[in-house]
């Protein structure tokens, strides 16, 4: 997750797009080339709903096209391709959502740090970058929770049951430089060890994601710790190398940001409400393998939200 301290994931960036897969002619390497879209996936762009393209602010729905700040690599939120496209399940989110209010989607990358500053500024009208949604950001600005993460660890086959992150004093665990993983919760865990007189976990600290996933594969590591969407999509791409170790913790939804006040976050809000309803936006997670922190309801800024009566049906109200 993207937030400042004490959940603090300022710049967790996923490192490539973990791209882990084993090859046994490589005897233990890993393929550092990016990936694609998953293996399967088709790209799912609903038609225009009347109704949500008439929730759009007018000045927008004359421009025809919302642009979006994100920063990638964060997979398997956002990341580019091997062409350099930015890809990625909120990618993909967006981008429906974008269809469904008749709206033409453009992505531009931008540095973490001044994609709030962008919306506030009106140089782009939604952040979606894995924001983690919280009440100091909610001051200047709305969010539109779509999606549930955690912190998650994994290990190998058949170590599940013994890697345990609450009993984890001595053990090796791998983590990716600046995250959560490794400014707090492992090292926090480990502090807690050494206050008990126990020996210290062993963090082992990469620069990117699929290195401290490779670690783990090779055993260099007996777990590795990250967000869970990270984990997941690690996982997924393992070939049945890697397992995840129970289930997340530290849970906190992601966020797509708007200005404060933004008509257009309620827009949002009842679009991606919309997607859930109808099936789409799990037909989108299902194709990353990430329904395990779907979300049946979408939140505003922490709170529930209701559609608006006309969009509202027997079938579709959560």
């Amino acid at each position: 997750m993207r937030i400042s301290r004490p959940r603090s994931l300022v710049r967790s960036v996923a490192g490539g797009t973990l791209a882990i897969l084993l090859s046994a002619s490589l005897a233990g390497c890993v393929t550092n080339e990016e990936l694609g879209n998953p293996e399967g996936w088709e790209e799912i762009l609903p038609a225009k709903n009347p109704q949500l393209a008439a929730l759009v602010p007018p000045e927008i729905q004359a421009r025809g096209k919302i642009t979006v700040g994100t920063n990638p690599p964060y997979a398997p939120n956002e990341f580019k391709d091997s062409d350099g496209n930015i890809i990625g399940f909120e990618m993909d989110l967006i981008r429906a959502a974008g269809a469904m209010m008749g709206l033409e989607v453009e992505v531009n990358q931008m540095d973490f740090n001044l994609i709030l500053p962008a919306l506030s500024a009106g140089s782009v009208d939604v952040g979606a970058t894995a924001f983690t949604d919280t009440e100091e950001r909610q001051k200047n600005y709305d969010f539109v929770d779509f999606y549930s993460a955690g912190i998650s660890w994994a290990t190998q086959p058949g170590n599940e049951n013994t890697v345990d992150p609450d009993n984890a004093c001595g053990l090796k665990v791998a983590v990716q430089k600046g995250t959560y993983s490794d400014t707090d919760e492992v090292q926090g865990r480990s502090e807690e060890c050494e206050a008990q007189g126990k020996p210290p976990i062993e963090k082992l600290v990469y620069e990117k994601a699929d290195a401290a996933a490779t670690a783990t594969i090779l055993k260099k590591a007996q777990a590795y710790s990250s967000d869970s969407p990270v984990i997941d999509f690690a996982i997924a791409r393992s070939e049945g190398k890697l397992v995840r170790v129970g289930e997340p913790f530290d849970t906190a939804p992601f966020g797509m940001g708007v200005k404060k006040n933004n008509p257009l976050g309620k827009a949002l809000a009842a679009t991606l409400q919309t997607m859930m309803n109808d099936g789409t936006y799990e037909a989108i997670l299902k194709q990353w393998g990430l329904e395990d922190g779907g979300l049946d309801a979408v939140t505003f800024n922490l709170k529930p939200y209701q559609l608006p009566r006309t969009l509202q049906t027997k079938e579709g109200t959560k």
